[in-house]
């Protein structure tokens, strides 16, 4: 339909025909919420003038970059605070202990207890830790090879400490080192009162009395398959031996010396099922960032996908392998090793070569980290401070009469107290925090990306501060990846701190589509109190995109309006108000398009005269969308 122009007065223009008018064009805004109604008692959202936004919640874990509803999730894109509480608080504090006093570079191949002690192996020398002195002595026995697995078990009324080393294994009886090179061995386990081991090759053996080996099953798969050895039920409810490889799970069949393969199966990774474990009554599986999560029974195995790499996954430079899972009370622990990532054509290049020497690795800038879940989600329970550290053994230990996870990153041995029970942060006074912290919320747009919001204020509730137990929020708009911008200072008293949009000096609000927090948690010198962040809340305006009506009275009584008879008027504007398309319509005259606007049409009344006169006046309502 091709506009015409309007020139004259009292004439508009819609769907093409020209109208005359009674009276000028009247204007309204139609891009305005209805107020809102409350029938009974007030919520935090009755206020008519302004919307909340409150974000109390954070058990759902880690992994969520855009939240899109108009509740917010009880997620948090990522960050090293606690989340386990229902307020943000500082993690558990790491301790360094002594440097081992080897030279060189090397690894933390294994770390193991035994009577109460822990013993780690760095690089091939095992030390065994003095928790009174921190001291990891003199090296007690060098391995053939750097380990690769250990386990703690008593054979024959003796309790053992065994590292393997891939040309076998060592053990420690309390007194005396043996070293036992009769089978090649990656990876052990101890079922129905034998030692079980497998090597590179595939090829599981057993032992009755240590030091006295069996061949057992043989993997049928190639060389360099197998990442890990564990026990856990068959489809017979059975506990057995499993092996786990880089194609999937293997149960072990004792009385016909073979494996079978189980429902666990995927495409080839370097690392897949290495470090699985059983926990909570299934079995955890990591292939990469992935985790299943395997339930066996009778015809009835269920297999579910609970990885961090879930939802919007981890952000860049957090990202990484499981190298090792490692059971807790409360949480699963997944050692993520983000120092190097796999390239997309290592599994080729290793087909092509048939060897897996030729792997391509390159380096990446990522921090590695120490990940727990629990029944609600992941979160950072350690994260390394620097890019080139791997973390390469974990383990949860209550020597010394300590619940603690020890683990090794680098040529250092680390360890981090952690609640066996209890996780309520003013329910326990003895346990050590980190000195810092920091969280970062999703990105929310309160679910309505089409429309515009103006951030009002900001209020943030925080316990347990003083001078040096500070919170600090800062803010950042729009999907920036740029910097952010604090609120304010540091927040250093408990109760409710609020902050006016953009900032006090000018509170005139803070348009946004999207909008992300991040807070920072910092302690002083006493390290048994964490500040908590409570809740943050945001109150916000919703303004709806600017779309006009109009008001208009159509004279209907001329006989020849611009060739038009009042009938042909009326059959023009029922055409106008029938349209399933929006109709142009415009009243002054322009060269640009700027003046004409696509509109609803609806009559709200209507007079005309009888008989054979069509003449008559129709007050119309015209509206954008």
């Amino acid at each position: 339909m091709v506009d015409i122009a309007v020139i004259d007065k009292n004439t508009i223009s819609l769907d093409g025909t020209l109208f005359p008018t009674r009276r000028p064009v009247q204007r309204f805004l139609s891009s305005i919420y209805p107020g809102k109604v409350v029938v009974g008692d007030t919520t935090r959202d009755s206020n008519p003038n302004a919307s909340p936004l409150p974000i109390s919640e954070w058990g759902g874990g880690i992994g969520l970059f855009k939240d899109q509803g108009t509740s917010p999730q009880p997620r948090i894109w990522y960050g090293t605070t606690s989340l386990r509480y229902k307020s943000l608080t500082l993690p558990g504090l790491e301790v360094e202990t002594a440097a081992s006093g080897e030279s060189g570079v090397f690894k933390i191949g294994a770390i193991g207890e035994r009577a109460n002690e822990i013993y780690a192996v760095f690089g091939t020398e095992v030390h065994k830790y003095d928790n009174g002195a921190d001291s990891w002595g003199a090296s007690l026995q060098s391995l053939p090879q750097p380990a690769t697995d250990n386990i703690t078990v008593r054979m024959g009324g003796t309790e053992y400490l065994i590292f393997a080393h891939t040309t076998g294994y060592t053990y420690f009886d309390g007194s005396s080192w043996t070293e036992d090179t009769t089978k090649t061995t990656l990876y052990l386990e101890f079922w129905d009162d034998k030692l079980y081991g497998i090597g590179n090759e595939g090829l599981l053996w057993n032992a009755s009395t240590i030091g006295t080996e069996n061949n057992d099953a043989q993997l049928p798969l190639p060389d360099g398959s197998v990442t890990s050895l564990f026990t856990a039920r068959d489809n017979s409810g059975t506990i057995v031996v499993y092996a786990g490889t880089t194609t999937g799970l293997y149960a072990h069949d004792s009385g016909n010396t073979i494996f079978h393969k189980t429902e666990v199966e995927f495409p080839v990774h370097a690392d897949g099922a290495k470090g699985t474990t059983n926990w909570r009554g299934s079995v955890h599986t990591p292939a990469g960032l992935a985790v299943y999560n395997f339930i066996n029974g009778s015809n009835n195995a269920v297999l579910t996908i609970e990885g961090p790499d879930r939802d919007d996954g981890l952000p860049a430079g957090k990202g990484g392998t499981i190298v090792q899972l490692v059971n807790s009370h409360n949480d699963l622990l997944a050692v993520n090793d983000a120092t190097v990532i796999q390239e997309e054509d290592e599994l080729d290049t290793q087909i092509t070569d048939g060897i897996h020497s030729s792997s391509v690795m390159d380096p990446d800038v990522g921090f590695s980290s120490i990940l727990g879940l629990n029944d609600s989600g992941w979160e950072v329970k350690f994260q390394s401070l620097v890019t080139d550290e791997a973390i390469t053994w974990a383990i949860v230990s209550s020597a010394y009469n300590e619940y603690r996870l020890w683990f090794g990153m680098g040529p250092r041995v680390s360890y981090i107290r952690i609640p066996s029970q209890i996780i309520n942060p003013n329910e326990i006074s003895d346990l050590p925090y980190a000195a810092s912290a920091e969280a970062e919320t999703p990105w929310f747009n309160v679910g309505q990306m089409e429309v515009n919001k103006l951030g009002l204020r900001v209020r943030v509730e925080t316990l347990d501060l003083s001078s040096t137990e500070t919170v600090m929020v800062s803010v950042r708009y729009d999907l920036s990846t740029g910097s952010y911008t604090a609120l304010g200072a540091a927040i250093t008293a408990d109760g409710v701190t609020t902050y006016e949009l953009p900032n006090s000096t000018t509170p005139e609000g803070k348009a946004f589509l999207w909008i992300q927090f991040k807070v920072e948690l910092a302690r002083g010198t006493t390290t048994t109190v964490t500040p908590q962040m409570v809740n943050i809340t945001l109150e916000y305006r919703k303004k709806l995109p600017r779309k006009n009506g109009w008001s208009i009275e159509l004279d209907m009584s001329r006989e020849d309006f611009h060739g038009n008879t009042p009938e042909e008027l009326w059959t023009a504007l029922d055409s106008a108000i029938d349209s399933e398309e929006l109709v142009p319509f415009l009243f002054r005259s322009e060269d640009d398009g700027t003046e004409t606007f696509y509109v609803d049409v609806s009559a709200d009344s209507d007079a005309s005269e009888t008989g054979e006169d069509h003449r008559g006046r129709a007050l119309v309502t015209l509206t954008q969308r």
